[in-house]
């Protein structure tokens, strides 16, 4: 089969419904005036039923499943045969733009619809989905639909508190589902032939380049410390500078060595995000500091050993300084690397399009990190307007939507072609 046939048949364009049905999800929000839809709310509700009847017109039978992950399927020749899976979240951050996540669950919609439309029937069933959970904005742990679906979410997240004291199993039983049952959301390894997901790109590597779309060679690990450094408060007036145990310029050197350890290093970012000092009284001394660290690498390898480097620069600041040092890892994900056949179909689909390939690793997290548990995955990157996300002046444009969503049919069709 081959592709270029079939979307040259395509006389109606494919974004102008896309952009439309964005602008309806983003009028679904709890924020007046902006876009905030998170999990388990009354808005995702919306938004779920919303996406299900776009699912049904465009011919796939939908449901949502066991946490709210919103599900259509297009059967293939054989039906309960194992599909290639096109997924995005549909949650949001607070004051979100309405790019992030629910592009790639329309895009995925239309292209099924462009399929039907045209007459054309894969050799294996196709199915959209969009994930309840990715942005962990409610209970402060990300991707919980996607792994809800690989079998990955384990039940101690039921306890999760909300900012109003509310558990994540008491947002479900609120929601009409049963806390008990979120198991039953598990795919096993082989029911997902393969995993594909359309996303902005979220930085401005793309617009540098003068491109519509990138290919993904691997979503970035990331570890996340909280550390704190411990001296001794005084009079910022009594003690002289010599000898002083000032735990927030320890800190200050600290971030400074983040800086000059990730900067040179393609690939490698360190963020610290959060500082707190104390007592925190602009006439004393500080004597205890904590803050943040966030490190990302699309290599694991590259990411430890800067770990490592850095743990040992804290070491030997804390120590000049007469500061004590703790590091505490809060989260540590590996990285997802794309699979090497996935990544080859969608270069051939970027290139059929006319567009030159791009590869570029994602620093921000995906729902595909998830599903590499079960199945095979790659992603493909539109360009957005400064690279700016989580953020109202998020943006697409229509050509590079369109752009993402034929280059998704293209390798769509060349999977069917190839019989992966």
């Amino acid at each position: 089969m081959s592709e270029r046939p079939v979307i040259d048949t395509l006389q109606t364009a494919l974004a102008p419904r896309i952009v439309a049905r964005l602008d309806a999800l983003a009028a679904i929000s709890a924020d007046p005036g902006a876009i905030t839809r998170v999990y388990l709310s009354p808005e995702q509700a919306r938004a779920s039923a919303l996406v299900l009847g776009w699912m049904r017109e465009a011919g796939m039978t939908a449901r949502i499943d066991a946490v709210g992950n919103v599900i259509g399927r297009l059967e293939g020749p054989v039906a309960g045969e194992p599909a290639v899976v096109i997924g995005s979240h549909l949650d949001t951050v607070r004051d979100a733009g309405r790019f992030d996540g629910p592009l790639g669950v329309v895009a995925g919609i239309e292209c099924v619809a462009a399929l039907v439309r045209t007459g054309v029937v894969l050799p294996f069933a196709i199915e959209v989905v969009g994930f309840a959970d990715e942005e962990g904005t409610r209970f402060a742990t990300t991707l919980i639909g996607s792994r809800a679906l690989a079998g990955t979410l384990t039940p101690d997240v039921l306890d999760r508190s909300d900012a109003d004291e509310i558990t994540m199993g008491q947002a479900l039983l609120s929601g009409g589902f049963d806390p008990n049952r979120i198991g039953e959301a598990a795919r096993a390894p082989g029911t997902i032939r393969a995993y594909l997901e359309l996303h902005i790109e979220q930085g401005p590597a793309l617009e540098r380049a003068g491109l519509a779309v990138g290919l993904v060679t691997a979503i970035s690990g990331a570890t996340r410390l909280a550390v704190t450094l411990t001296g001794e408060a005084g009079h910022a007036g009594t003690v002289a500078m010599a000898g002083r145990r000032d735990a927030l310029a320890g800190a200050a050197e600290c971030i400074l060595a983040v800086e000059a350890r990730c900067a040179p290093e393609p690939g490698l970012v360190g963020t610290v995000g959060t500082i707190l000092a104390a007592p925190g009284a602009v006439n004393v001394i500080p004597g205890r500091v904590g803050f943040s660290l966030d490190l990302r690498a699309p290599d694991d390898r590259q990411r430890r050993i800067a770990l490592a480097d850095l743990a040992a620069a804290f070491a030997d600041i804390a120590a000049r300084r007469g500061l004590e040092l703790e590091r505490v890892v809060t989260h540590d994900a590996a990285c997802a690397p794309c699979d090497p056949t996935l990544m080859a179909h969608l270069a051939a689909g970027i290139a059929a399009e006319g567009h030159p390939v791009l590869r570029l690793p994602s620093g921000a997290g995906h729902d595909g990190m998830a599903i590499a548990a079960i199945a095979p995955i790659a992603m493909l990157f539109v360009r957005c307007r400064g690279g700016i996300s989580h953020h109202p002046d998020e943006f697409a444009s229509g050509p590079d939507i369109e752009a993402g969503a034929r280059v998704l049919l293209a390798t769509l069709l060349r999977l069917a072609a190839e019989g992966t």
